[in-house]
């Protein structure tokens, strides 16, 4: 059976886990996507008002262009001017104004994205006599060859588009081409908060899903704990209630032969001995009965027959009713109450403390001490015992029925398991609770508390 239940468990932790790794892939797909449709509605966005650069300021632009014709002719003439021509364009004097209008026409055009964008060159080539190519530098996108924008890195950057742009000239009774490349390379500051908006009802729904598949989990595993528990309380329980009607039966079963030898009846002291002691494992077989009958009820199905009693007198006739059948136990009352009366089913509470008492005479107390106090309408009785004690780790079963108290893998005291069970079920009948303070070796003490008059 536990195998069965730790394969079960295992198996239902492998499902979870692959459960939990494709709604991963789910979101990240979805997300990956949500970005290159940003992406893709931002090129968009940005090639329509970029697509001719004359609507923003056409006289920048045509500043550009004598810029660059101006220092393909120089090249021509020069050629030495080569290593100049990079720091030229890249230091020109149109940069801030363009980078300023270019940005107002982003954030007039889409107010609602954040941008930060660089254009930065990435080819010079000069073609003389429409012939010959001379490609003055040709480098990839890096953030230093920035013509114009505020973009201080690539990084985190995609890129919009490419502009080729060509200029025609003559020096030196030649004609001449140049080609230049620009890149637009586009960082969105808030993109994420987007992607997250945008996939907020997946996220909610992803998140719930693994939060049920969860929560399930745990309900089925600890339904499947509890069954299993409750069947191994089953099973003690009958081997419990088996060795507990042996021994009755065996006598029973002994006496009766004994009575059928003619000896045995004609003998008026042996017949009498003999029918007593089948009168008391009788009377022996009917508690055994009645306490499991009256322990199959719940708290709210137990008839009081509550009357007005004087706490102290009540309590003190159960100590010295103790003190009469166990004379080895000391027994010992510390009232801080004085004549408090309360409303109780004499019997049943009486049970109830008693075993609470025969508890710990069961589990290696020498001496009980009996207190009460009273505060916040309640009154406390605290039994105390100096036994081998609880551990911690069974407390929340202890008042469980059919539940005893294990030394290892071993039941070293008899019961059914039914003692405690029927202590809750009394005091919660009575409207009050009980609870134990108690660890292995340091004794136990049982509280007990009672709505007072």
């Amino acid at each position: 059976m536990k195998k069965k239940i730790n394969l079960l468990i295992q198996f239902s932790v492998v499902v979870l886990i692959v459960l939990s790794v494709m709604q991963y892939y789910l979101v990240k797909t979805t997300y990956d996507y949500k970005v290159a449709q940003l992406r893709g509605e931002v090129k968009t966005k940005i090639a329509d008002i970029t697509n001719d650069y004359s609507d923003i300021d056409s006289t920048i632009f045509n500043k550009k262009d004598l810029l660059y014709r101006e220092l393909a002719t120089n090249y021509i003439i020069d050629p030495k001017t080569r290593n100049r021509i990079k720091n030229s364009i890249l230091q020109n004097k149109f940069k801030k104004e363009l980078t300023h209008k270019l940005q107002l026409k982003f954030e007039k055009e889409i107010p609602d994205l954040k941008l930060d964008f660089a254009i930065v060159l990435n080819k010079f080539v000069l073609y003389n006599n429409t012939k010959i190519a001379d490609t003055i530098f040709a480098e990839k996108p890096i953030i230093g060859n920035k013509l114009y924008g505020d973009l201080e890195s690539l990084d985190n950057a995609f890129l919009v588009r490419n502009y080729v742009g060509t200029t025609s000239g003559k020096a030196m009774s030649s004609d001449f081409k140049l080609l230049t490349e620009d890149a637009l390379y586009v960082s969105i500051t808030n993109w994420e908060a987007i992607i997250l908006k945008r996939m907020a009802v997946l996220f909610c729904f992803s998140i719930l899903s693994i939060l049920t598949l969860i929560t399930l989990f745990v309900i089925a595993l600890k339904a499947l704990i509890k069954q299993k528990k409750v069947s191994d309380v089953k099973t003690d329980f009958i081997n419990n209630i088996t060795h507990e009607l042996k021994t009755p039966l065996a006598t029973l079963a002994i006496s009766t032969k004994i009575l059928e030898r003619k000896d045995i009846r004609e003998n008026e002291n042996n017949f009498n001995n003999l029918v007593a002691t089948i009168s008391r494992q009788n009377n022996r077989l009917q508690k055994l009965i009645d306490q499991v009958l009256n322990n199959s009820l719940e708290d709210n199905e137990i008839e009081l027959q509550k009357e007005k009693i004087n706490s102290e007198v009540f309590l003190n006739s159960i100590s010295n009713d103790f003190k009469i059948s166990n004379p080895s136990i000391s027994i010992t009352t510390e009232f801080c109450t004085i004549e408090t009366f309360l409303f109780l089913d004499k019997f049943h509470l009486t049970t109830a403390i008693q075993n609470v008492l025969e508890n710990a005479v069961k589990y290696g107390c020498d001496s009980i001490i009996i207190r009460t106090s009273l505060s916040n309408n309640q009154f406390n009785i605290s039994i105390q015992d100096d036994g081998i004690g609880i551990s911690k780790s069974n407390h929340s079963l202890l008042f469980d029925k059919f539940y005893r108290v294990e030394e290892g893998n071993l039941h070293n005291t008899k019961g059914l398991g039914l003692g405690l069970y029927y202590v809750n079920q009394i005091i919660k009948a009575h409207k009050g609770t009980v609870a134990v303070i108690s660890d292995l070796g340091k004794g136990a003490v049982f509280n007990i508390s009672l709505p007072s008059v």
